[in-house]
């Protein structure tokens, strides 16, 4: 059966801090992250099924990747919880502001491994994640393949 990758891109703001970071990241600031998200399997043969000839409906993957990842974290700030960064999430809690703890530090790097996760446990069971490409910036983004891992 032939094996055909789709992508399906995103976009949403989140701020972070990089607790301990030796440069200006150690700042809370906000980036315009893009995601790319491409998922790989063969298309649909059943010719009575609404989704024939589709891998997943482009509507579904959407569905998974804004529950799980864009409607959490747009407009949230990210702060590792293990970090002194605690304080300043607990006032910002108090105020009413979007805040994220997490258990690693929000890298570009550790944010696409968490993505990886959340999304692939929601994907049907005949789609694999194949790749997710977190863009921070312009010029600066990290990348995750099933390969690698």
């Amino acid at each position: 059966m032939t094996q055909i990758r789709i992508t399906k891109q995103f976009s949403f703001e989140t701020g972070h801090a990089l607790y301990g970071y030796d440069g200006k990241c150690k700042n809370v600031h906000g980036h315009s992250y893009k995601l790319s998200v491409t998922v790989i399997g063969s298309p649909n043969i059943d010719t009575t099924n609404v989704k024939y000839g589709m891998v997943i409906d482009f509507g579904d993957l959407k569905k998974i990747v804004k529950e799980e990842i864009v409607d959490i974290f747009d407009h949230a700030t990210v702060f590792n919880q293990n970090t002194p960064h605690i304080d300043l999430a607990n006032e910002l809690k108090s105020r009413n502001h979007n805040v994220i703890l997490v258990d690693y530090q929000p890298t570009s790097e550790n944010m696409v491994i968490d993505f990886a996760n959340k999304i692939r446990r929601r994907l049907p069971k005949n789609i694999n994640l194949f790749s997710l490409k977190l863009q921070e910036t312009e010029t600066s983004y990290a990348e995750w393949y099933a390969s690698d891992n």
